[in-house]
Formats: structure tokens, C-alpha cells, sequence
């Protein structure tokens, strides 16, 4: 059976972990976890990054330092993670959700300035499957009505728009390091904060409201607690997993890059028969493989596709589950506009195998299979 994913590991993760354990410092902030800190800020330029527990809670932790209060809404596309939405709720804040566009998956920036009232205080641009929003008109909107902007970058690490890494360029970014993303720790995740004024902030937050990072760096004598917040950190054996894939991260993303494009070119005559629609990537971003999916012409031959390709061993996936269209979305927020794409993707949206090392004749099986469906 080809798996639809396997963590990645590079070969130094349990010696990096053992140098942990030997160090006698496996809690939060210890020396792999600073290491990955300063990977993340030399690789994106950004004024602070911090490793979090999970890309979720770096969400909310974004959340708490854009003072997200009840009656604020935000705006964000329906066809993402829960975790992009609950960040918010959990301050009492109500979605807003606006459409997708159809060719990146992304969050339409044509549609947002429309769904803005007085009561909107942030934007949050999910970007998919590692592809870029269109930042620069989503930055203008949110520069001309006042807004801060939070990225759910869980997807995107090493990836690029118009240059700038994905995740520094609104004024938070947010990281996944799940074992399910190009790079992982388990579980974990990463904030990214533009404004070097607020670094001090969530360092204390995330810190249980202590200034304990000060103490650490001997900036003061003893630590105390100062404000109000919670426990972000990750334990320090998982950054020395993640930090020895961040050592090799060239390694990894030429190697998940290539399988993308082997995929592109074995099933682009599909697509030039009109039979399926492929992954869009604008000339403006740089991705990084996050995945490859097709997009059917419906959900009977999605389900039919998925079938057929696990009677030949293959593990595909469908993906979000639209939140405007769920329980919890319908209570906490309201869909802005016409659903013209949203629905249909989600519905028609499969996803075939990606990951570190899967290969290239366990691609060319792949890609042999859908071609045999679609005779």
C-alpha cells in the first residue's frame, strides 16, 4: 500500500533528541528550540519567530496579541482547517467567510472589501496547498480600513510571494510543523510576528504570563509573573526532531518538488482533455509541493476515483469539509456573498500521495492508476 503520507525523517532526528536528553533540557525553550527559532527568522526574514505546541495555537496566540475581543469579526475563507476559525471564536469574535477562487484554492481577495464593516478587525489568508494568496491587494485592503492581517501559514513553510517567504509579510504568521507538513516535530508549530514591539508581548503570553525568557537570557535575576497567559511552548526533544529537518530543508523541498512536477507533466493530458483540473501555481509565487490534488468533475467520480486507487493500493484523500456548511460555522459565523467555488471544491477535490521520499516509481504507479480510471 503507498501511504498518502509518511512523517518525514532525514536520518540525524534521534541523535538530535538524544543530545537533548543528555543535555538534561527536554522542556520548552531549551537550545534546539532556539536553533529553529533562528532558522525561521534567517529563512524569512520576519522580527520574531517562536516555536508553538501545535500551528493551532499559534493561531490563538495570534489571536490574544491582535486583541481579538468579542463582537470583532474576521474575515477568512470557509475552505480551511477548523483551527483557522476556533482561534477566533475563542475570543468571541464572529467569521466572516467569503468565497475561494477557483483556480489557487485561496481566499478571493475580490471579494473581500465587500464583506468589511465596522466590526472587522483582522483578515486571515489561508494559504493552500503551499500556493500564496494575492497578499499585496489583501495588504492594501487591510492597510485602507485599518485591519490586521494573520496567515495561516500552516502549509507554506519555504514557500514564496513575490519573494518574500509566506507567513512575514501580514503582521502574524503561523506555522505547522504536524507530522502530516513538510517539515515535522510531531506536533507543533511556529509564530511569526512583523511588528519587533510585539515580540517582547508573546514571549510572555507564551510563557504562561511570566517574563521567564528574560530570565533565561539574564536580563533579569528572577522571573515573575507579569501578565496574563498560557503555556505555548513545545517540548525541546520535538524541536531537536524538527531542527534536523530544518538542516536538510533544501534537501527535502527539491526532493517533494520534483515528485510535484513528475505528477504535473504524467497527468497534465488529462487535464488538456478536460477531464480533470490541476494544482494552479501563479507566476508571482514559489511553492513547496505541500501537495498535489486533481479536481473532478464531481463528487460521484471523486468517490469513484478514490475507490478505485485504493483496490490498486494507493491511499487518496478528499479534504475540507466547507466550516460555513457545519454545525459549529453556522453558529459562530455567516457565509459573505454567493458559495460559486467553495462547495464545488470541496466536493470534487482529491488528493493523491505526497511526501518526503515517496519515490519515483511509486509516482509513476500513481499516475499509471488515475490514467487507467480515466480510460
Amino acid at each position: 500500500m503507498i501511504s498518502f503520507n509518511v512523517p518525514p525523517h532525514v536520518g540525524r532526528e534521534t541523535e538530535y533528541m538524544m543530545e537533548a536528553i543528555n543535555g538534561h533540557k527536554i522542556c520548552g525553550d531549551g537550545p534546539f528550540t532556539r536553533k529553529c527559532n533562528e532558522w525561521i527568522m534567517e529563512k524569512t526574514g520576519t522580527s520574531q519567530a517562536l516555536l508553538t505546541t501545535s500551528c493551532t495555537q499559534a493561531l490563538e496566540l495570534s489571536a490574544i496579541l491582535a486583541d481579538i475581543r468579542p463582537g470583532d469579526e474576521v474575515i477568512l475563507p470557509s475552505y480551511t482547517f477548523v483551527s483557522t476559525a476556533n482561534a477566533f471564536v475563542l475570543r468571541g469574535a464572529r467569521l466572516v467567510f467569503v468565497d475561494i477562487r477557483p483556480d489557487t484554492k485561496n481566499i478571493d481577495e475580490k471579494l473581500i472589501e465587500d464583506a468589511i464593516t465596522d466590526r472587522t478587525k483582522a483578515i486571515v489568508p489561508v494559504h493552500y496547498a503551499g500556493v500564496g494568496c494575492e497578499m499585496d491587494t489583501i495588504m492594501d485592503i487591510a492597510g485602507a480600513h485599518n485591519l490586521i492581517v494573520i496567515e495561516d501559514a500552516a502549509q507554506g513553510v519555504m514557500a514564496t510571494y513575490k519573494g518574500r517567504a509566506l507567513g512575514s509579510i501580514g503582521d502574524f504568521g503561523c506555522y505547522s510543523f504536524h507530522e502530516t507538513k513538510n517539515y515535522s516535530m510531531g506536533e507543533g508549530g511556529a509564530i511569526l510576528i512583523k511588528d519587533s514591539t510585539k515580540a517582547e508581548e508573546a514571549e510572555i503570553i507564551r510563557e504562561k504570563g511570566t517574563d521567564r525568557s528574560k530570565f533565561l537570557r539574564g536580563q533579569v535575576d528572577k522571573y515573575s509573573w507579569v501578565s496574563m497567559g498560557s503555556s505555548f511552548l513545545p517540548s525541546d526533544m520535538n524541536a531537536a526532531y524538527l531542527y534536523a529537518q530544518l538542516e536538510r530543508s533544501d534537501e527535502v523541498n527539491r526532493d517533494r518538488l520534483g515528485s510535484w512536477n513528475s505528477y504535473y507533466e504524467q497527468l497534465k493530458p488529462l487535464e488538456e482533455r478536460g477531464l480533470v483540473e490541476l494544482p494552479y501555481v501563479p507566476p508571482e509565487c514559489e511553492h513547496n509541493a505541500h501537495m498535489f490534488y486533481l479536481v473532478t468533475d464531481s463528487i460521484e467520480q471523486r468517490t469513484e476515483l478514490i475507490r478505485y486507487l485504493g483496490d490498486n493500493g494507493i491511499a487518496a484523500v478528499f479534504h475540507y469539509v466547507p466550516l460555513h456548511s457545519s454545525k459549529a460555522g453556522m453558529k459562530y459565523g455567516r457565509f459573505h456573498g454567493s458559495d460559486k467555488v467553495t462547495n464545488r471544491v470541496a466536493d470534487c477535490l482529491v488528493r493523491l500521495p505526497m511526501y518526503y521520499g515517496i519515490g519515483q516509481d511509486n509516482v509513476d504507479h500513481i499516475c499509471g492508476k488515475v490514467k487507467e480510471f480515466y480510460k
